[in-house]
């Protein structure tokens, strides 16, 4: 493993689940870690919890404008960024018969707009770091949804598999300036993103955390760290994290 204690990190969706754990796993590892969400109040209690090294800036990843402010913040604080991670997400049970225009287009400014103006604000850090001689990561949380089939989540499955592909579009742009970049995708995963469903679909979750047995958003924040740590010749490009009884 690596040194991280020298690596400024982003992590978005870092208020709750997966984004928090990541963000708390690497800056116990040493990494001075921007906190990234829309909740300030919690990134706030986070940090308090992580340290001095680590801050909350909150940020709406749908507004242009939100971003802009937020990375300025960050730059100020950090200066070149060298770590990104693309955590944040909304999964809505949104059939398509039911026609629920304000939800697909919720899960599509987040999923993958969101996604890509926080590519598009700190690309150019990772380019940077990469050119000096220091790591560089960008790592974009997916979801086996990109590849299997849910019935009434045909939204949320396409806006995850774009984002699977735009990672593999991303790194034949990146790795030539030594950018490496890692797509996760988690399968069954105790999150807060379950209380985003509707009723029938939160009996859904439950129901397949009692047969199958989720994995926890730290399991998930291990392979990112594990990833991140490599030297930086190594990209661990495509992982697909899964429940045992779910492989």
């Amino acid at each position: 493993m690596t040194n991280l204690s020298i690596r400024n990190a982003v992590v978005t969706g870092a208020a709750s689940g997966i984004g928090a754990a990541i963000a708390t796993q690497l800056a116990e590892a040493g990494a001075s870690v921007a906190l990234v969400a829309r909740r300030q109040d919690r990134l706030d209690d986070l940090a308090g919890k992580l340290g001095d090294r680590t801050f909350g800036v909150g940020i709406d990843v749908t507004r242009q404008d939100s971003v802009d402010a937020g990375a300025a913040k960050i730059h100020e604080r950090l200066g070149t960024v060298d770590l990104v991670v693309n955590a944040a997400g909304v999964m809505l049970a949104a059939p398509i018969a039911d026609g629920r225009l304000d939800d697909w287009t919720r899960m599509i400014d987040t999923n993958v707009t969101g996604v890509l103006r926080l590519i598009h604000a700190f690309s150019p850090d990772l380019i940077k770091a990469a050119g000096d001689g220091r790591t560089a990561d960008l790592v974009n949380i997916s979801s086996i949804g990109a590849h299997a089939i849910f019935p009434g989540y045909a939204v949320y499955g396409a806006t995850k598999a774009a984002l699977t592909q735009l990672s593999a579009a991303l790194r034949a742009d990146l790795s030539p300036y030594d950018v490496r970049v890692t797509n996760v995708e988690p399968g069954l995963t105790d999150t807060e993103l379950a209380t985003h469903l509707d009723d029938s679909g939160q009996d859904l979750i439950a129901s397949m955390n009692e047969q199958i047995g989720p994995l926890h958003a730290d399991d998930i924040a291990d392979v990112v760290t594990f990833a991140v740590s490599r030297r930086r010749e190594v990209n661990l490009r495509q992982i697909i994290a899964l429940p045992t009884r779910q492989a």
